[in-house]
């Protein structure tokens, strides 16, 4: 018996790790197949609660997608070519055009490099003979003497963070198709040096997330280079997200729960949403009662949809009661709720779903069914040990019902580790956190990351710090919002 046991245990694990790795990444079921499931007669000995009085979320409504045309920006330049037939050609004086048939295409033209040559002329006064001679000054340079261009910084910087491309493709492309050398070792000295220019903003982003009292936090492990190891090394890009504002990224070669101590501001008191790693845990019993944990529904859900497989019934109804808890957030969102109307309608829906999932667990983890080692008891008692981190979302409306913000943040990062495999050392982390920092809050605000670095790394040189706060993508955003009113006006 016991054998059997463990061989059960162990399919479920190899079962698990096959889906993980070959199968579908999205979370979604079929709504028709839980509620086939749910109708089916209970015959397992732990008896499921029927449903308690509460507003019943919206039912499952099938959407067919809509037939999505091609829209091309209204600013795009325009290049117009005319075309005439070759009588006219010929003889156009002897034909008289009565109209015209317009087709468009979308065409590409290809970066290019260029020489930006600055000419500084000499004069000398006519009359005033002993005038010295004049000239102008030299504009702000990122460094003296230096090569790049802001405009190829900003390419190198969107290309490696941006569009993934490691330096050691970009220095093949730049040699292949447009046959200037540029090794890898210098690219890697200009992305130094842009990011140690764009790391007071980066500095004024962190302190805007950390200010409002509320923040996402997670982790995601990078491979770096150390010397003398002869191998790659584990550090982690820690996150920090504030729903509706800006996100940044802080560098550490560790996952302890010091490296929160560095990353949380000492005054910082407040509501922490992170998920059940036990650092989060150990670092908001060190600070007393100034941090309030938060938990991530998304989490508990992924647990028990993976418990699928092997325990169809309960886990099936469990994932279908998590999903009315996300139909009423979507609802929120739609009316665009504030705080005040999100904490009254969850305590009106959501509280009496959640109370009635506490009850339901509570029963499968006392009748002694399900083994603490196997998928259904793992997430069982992973939810019920983050209960009260679950709960706060239901009396603080400012709270997330989960931590999927801050886990689309790192969402580039991924991306960008496949490509490039590991980071050069440990203090090209820092100069990656902060450059990814800078292109995530551009995205988040719909702003061309090119467009904006090229800009800012331009005026920087010759701004001072209290002027900082003025090239924030926040404050970029709202510069260009208003350029069209002042035109037209």
């Amino acid at each position: 018996m016991e054998s059997r046991r463990e061989n059960a245990l162990l399919r479920q694990k190899i079962d698990l790790l096959v889906r993980r790795v070959f199968g579908a990444s999205s979370e979604q079921l079929d709504p028709a197949q839980l509620e086939l499931l749910l109708q089916l007669p209970d015959r397992s000995a732990v008896a499921v609660e029927a449903p308690v009085a509460v507003a019943d979320p919206d039912r499952f409504v099938f959407r067919s997608r809509k037939e999505r045309s091609l829209r091309l920006p209204e600013g795009l330049p325009v290049v117009e070519e005319v075309i005439d037939p070759e009588p006219v050609k010929a003889a156009p004086q002897s034909w008289r055009c009565i109209g015209q048939e317009v087709s468009e295409q979308l065409d590409y033209e290809p970066a290019r490099f260029l020489r930006r040559r600055l000419i500084r002329r000499k004069y000398v006064h006519r009359v005033d003979l002993d005038r010295a001679p004049v000239i102008a000054p030299l504009p702000g340079r990122l460094q003296d003497r230096s090569l790049p261009a802001p405009g190829l910084l900003a390419h190198i910087l969107v290309g490696k963070y941006c569009d993934h491309l490691p330096l050691y493709r970009q220095e093949q492309i730049f040699l292949r198709r447009h046959q200037v050398h540029l090794p890898r070792q210098t690219l890697a000295r200009w992305v130094a040096l842009a990011a140690d220019w764009l790391k007071p903003i980066y500095e004024n982003i962190r302190t805007g997330v950390m200010a409002g009292g509320y923040v996402q936090v997670d982790e995601t492990p990078v491979n770096y280079l150390e010397p003398g190891h002869g191998r790659a090394r584990q550090g982690y890009l820690w996150t920090g997200s504030r729903p509706g504002g800006d996100v940044f990224f802080r560098w550490e070669t560790s996952r302890a729960a010091a490296c929160l101590d560095r990353i949380i501001p000492v005054n910082f008191a407040g509501t922490l949403q992170c998920d059940g790693y036990g650092a989060y845990r150990a670092f908001a019993n060190g600070r007393g009662e100034a941090i309030e944990l938060a938990g991530c529904w998304a989490h508990v859900r992924r647990k028990f949809y993976e418990a699928i497989e092997s325990s169809l019934r309960p886990a099936g109804w469990i994932v279908r009661q998590i999903q009315h808890l996300y139909r009423i957030e979507a609802g929120l969102r739609e009316h665009r709720a504030g705080p005040q109307l999100r904490a009254a309608r969850r305590a009106w829906q959501s509280r009496p779903l959640v109370e009635r999932l506490e009850r339901v667990l509570v029963t499968l983890k006392t009748s002694g069914r399900h083994l603490p080692q196997s998928l259904l008891g793992g997430a069982i008692d992973y939810a019920l040990g983050q209960w009260r981190t679950l709960g706060v979302y239901l009396t603080n409306g400012r709270v997330e019902i989960d931590n999927n913000l801050v886990e689309n943040a790192i969402r580039p990062t991924a991306i960008g580790k496949k490509n490039w495999l590991f980071i050069g050392e440990a203090g090209a982390g820092e100069r990656s956190a902060i450059t990814y920092t800078v292109i995530e809050s551009c995205r988040r605000r719909g702003l061309d990351p090119y467009t904006y670095l090229r800009q800012v790394l331009t005026r920087l040189p010759h701004m001072t710090n209290r002027q900082i706060p003025e090239v924030t993508p926040t404050a970029w955003s709202k510069t260009q919002r208003s350029l069209p009113r002042q035109a037209a006006a």
